[in-house]
């Protein structure tokens, strides 16, 4: 059995190494000249620059395992002690996001008359439809306007840079559909779910998938040493500059049909799996199945523009925590800015600060078109508003991802469904990437893994000249 992967991003390399080392042949397509998709790194000028995602949470089993595969684990670095504390700008200020119940009584990340209005989640209901619903209303239901419109929107921000009244809750938080299903309050659930853990961890006993909680981590040269691993292991597996420009059925499979450094070739395989951004995929399957087309389609995303500023020794003073989010309703362009250097110091050298700046998402889509400059500028004025910071950076860097973050907004389940359905017309075509079950690192590679499990088998390949 030969798998044809096309996309060469963090899934189609991980599905790709697992599937060799279960024994089955693999061909990784991409279609420009590097792997990694939006996971990129790279150093410039003392400063080690992370193109897209920026960590992981070390909580999943598949992360571990892969990175102890690849004889990369002993590079993992956790966050520094100093990232601790993480902020919100609300209110006009920049406010501590407290860690604990007692914390959250005593601050000031809300007004009094809102916290305690989150104390009354306790005596909150389900859902009473039991139907798919935005994030923003199981969050004024359970939390009220206030909370919702601060905490849970802050939270989104730091993950989706989406819009909470589109934003599907089962989809993208579905361990909160989950607590509000099986213990009605979102509190009483979070409650029980933690005297659980503590009391297997007592026992001894494994937990099972993903942790509940785990440590912001990364490796010791970014995020890019996972990637440069995959990259090393599958070596010639992985053709770069290899543009897919067509899939036909065939007797025994799929013939994929690409040009790769601008010439004609084709490739046989028993399965092909596109792991490529929705829109991409959907181009690719619309001669075969419009409608299958249009439900990827209708998949949106939010364009982010990461803006890095980098300041000399002594400049500036160094900054508290992990960073801080902004929710929309301050109506901010920088959705939130990472205290880099502050969370991993090796990321700057000789006492440089390093912060970086995500702006756009659904609330400013437009900003992903500006110049650098204007991007920069724009940047720099918000952090003097929000956290005082007039300094003149050494270094300025901006990257676009007009296609940044997939969107799960309402319904995204059940469109889920509906493809799974149409996938069913082409048996040995599959669907992966971060635009269906999950939109993090972590998330890619577990789908990676289950779907290696799915399609491991018997290897042998075939490719030709066209």
């Amino acid at each position: 059995m030969t798998v044809a992967v096309i996309g060469g991003g963090i899934t189609g390399l991980a599905l790709a190494y697992r599937l060799r080392a279960r024994g089955t042949d693999a061909v990784v397509l991409e279609s420009t000249s590097r792997v990694g998709g939006n996971v990129q790194t790279h150093a410039r000028e003392g400063y080690v620059l992370e193109a897209g995602p920026n960590s992981f949470l070390d909580r999943e089993p598949t992360m571990r395992e892969l990175a102890e595969s690849l004889g990369v684990s002993a590079r993992i670095r956790p966050a520094d002690a100093a990232a601790k504390n993480r902020y919100v700008f609300t209110r006009g200020a920049l406010r501590t996001l407290p860690t604990s119940p007692p914390a959250f009584l005593k601050s000031d990340i809300l007004p009094l008359a809102s916290r305690a209005r989150v104390v009354g989640e306790l005596l909150s209901g389900r859902n009473p439809t039991g139907a798919d619903e935005s994030l923003a209303q199981l969050g004024r239901r359970h939390l009220g306007r206030e909370a919702t419109s601060v905490l849970l929107d802050a939270m989104q921000t730091g993950t989706y840079a989406g819009d909470m009244e589109q934003l599907s809750a089962e989809a993208t938080f579905p361990q909160l559909v989950k607590l509000e299903r099986e213990h009605r309050s979102l509190i009483l659930g979070a409650i029980r779910a933690q005297r659980a853990a503590r009391r297997a961890r007592a026992s001894g006993a494994v937990e099972a998938g993903p942790r509940l909680s785990g440590q912001m981590s990364t490796f010791d040269g970014g995020l890019g040493v996972l990637v440069d691993a995959l990259a090393k292991a599958l070596g010639d597996v992985v053709r770069t500059d290899a543009k897919v420009e067509g899939l036909e059925r065939s007797a025994d499979g799929w013939r994929v049909r690409f040009l790769e450094r601008g010439q004609p070739a084709e490739l046989s395989a028993s399965h092909v799996v596109l792991a490529v951004p929705a829109p991409v995929a959907a181009s690719l399957v619309r001669p075969l199945d419009a409608e299958l087309a249009a439900k990827a389609d209708a998949i949106p995303y939010a364009p982010i523009a990461v803006v890095h500023l980098g300041f000399a020794p002594g400049t500036v003073p160094t900054p508290d925590g992990f960073g801080f989010l902004v929710p929309a309703a301050e109506g901010k362009a920088v959705l939130g800015t990472i205290h880099v250097s502050t969370t991993f110091p090796f990321r700057a050298e000789g006492g440089r600060v390093l912060l970086t700046c995500l702006m756009g998402g659904a609330r400013r889509p437009d900003l992903v078109a500006w110049d650098e400059a204007a991007l920069v500028a724009l940047a720099r004025e918000e952090l003097k508003a929000m956290a005082g910071l007039t300094a003149t950076p050494e270094l300025t860097e901006v990257i676009r991802w007009p296609l940044g973050i997939p969107q799960y907004t309402v319904g995204h389940l059940e469109r889920l469904s509906a493809m799974e359905a149409r996938l069913k017309r082409w048996p040995g075509l599959h669907l992966a990437g971060n635009a269906y079950r999950g939109v993090g690192v972590n998330d890619c590679i577990r789908e990676a893994s289950r779907l290696a499990e799915v399609l491991g088998g018997p290897a042998a390949a075939t490719t030709r000249s066209a």
